[in-house]
């Protein structure tokens, strides 16, 4: 049971507008009741705190200290109301897109997420980046409606360009030079770590894992620090990279692309979205 009567908003409303118009009558007009039913409600707010809101005159209406004070909670009890309203049906009302892309991508793709957003601005962007596995197994379980990954040529995506990819090491600290081979690699089922150790497997170099880490600018950091060979993005290279290959032994590895995927029942706003994120990556469908 409540302890406290609570505030119903409608009489928050009549009582802001009163105070706001400083009339009775104006405010009845602006909520459109009728003025006896505006002097009822703001009669039941001053029974239920017991104090007088308003001081009335034959010429003006004033708010009383208390009025004073409950104006600016009745303010934000109204604006909660209407949050709540909306969140559930309203500004949302074109709902939820959830988009997963790799870290590498959510910066260069803010100005084209803010520009649609402003397009649609009852529409939330739910972005979440990381691995592309994972994001590929969350848009397979229906956890994201729109990803951008960075895949070797298995799934069939709705659009896609190759992935230049290049062996880098530190120019200044080679880790090639070194035995065993230290690498830096994402961690256990990411992405080029099995071409990496495939390839030095195949040269019959030794190597070790040192450093394992999930994100591609730490990654792409710690190989130009001298920390392991990698495999990344040719976009990942520093300049205090070396870039390592034929002289080295080390094949060009060209099976990988960034791909889009959509589900086939996406909606249009998702679609609209994707054409954009097309362009903006050079896809090709």
């Amino acid at each position: 049971m409540n302890r406290f009567p609570m505030f119903s908003p409608q009489l928050l409303i009549s009582f802001v507008a009163v105070s706001e118009t400083s009339s009775f009558t104006r405010a009845a007009d602006r909520v459109s009741l009728s003025q006896s039913t505006v002097s009822q409600q703001v009669r039941r707010l001053e029974e239920m705190i017991g104090k007088a809101l308003f001081e009335r005159t034959s010429h003006e209406v004033r708010l009383t200290e208390e009025g004073i004070k409950l104006l600016s909670y009745a303010r934000r009890i109204i604006t909660l109301n209407e949050e709540a309203h909306d969140a559930l049906t309203g500004p949302w009302r074109d709902g939820v897109l959830r988009i997963g892309m790799p870290e590498d991508f959510t910066v260069p793709t803010v100005d084209l997420l803010a520009a649609f957003k402003r397009e649609h601005p009852h529409l939330r962007l739910d972005v979440t980046s990381g691995l592309s596995p994972d994001l590929y197994r969350a848009y397979g379980q229906e956890e994201l409606d729109l990803v951008l990954v960075k895949q070797r040529r298995v799934h069939l995506p709705r659009a896609a360009r190759p992935e230049p990819l290049l062996w880098l090491d530190s120019a200044e600290h080679p880790a090639i030079e070194q035995s065993p081979v230290p690498i830096a690699v994402f961690p256990v089922n990411g992405l080029y770590r099995e071409e990496l150790c495939g390839a030095l497997d195949t040269l019959g170099l030794r190597w070790r894992v040192s450093y394992s880490g999930g994100g591609l600018a730490a990654l792409a950091a710690a190989s130009a620090a001298g920390l392991g060979v990698s495999l990344l993005p040719a976009g990942c290279r520093l300049p205090a990279h070396r870039v390592l290959g034929k002289a080295e032994g080390l094949p060009p590895v060209e099976d990988f692309e960034l791909a889009l995927f959509h589900h086939d029942n996406a909606p249009a706003i998702t679609l609209d979205l994707a054409e954009r994120l097309i362009r903006f990556c050079g896809l090709q469908p």
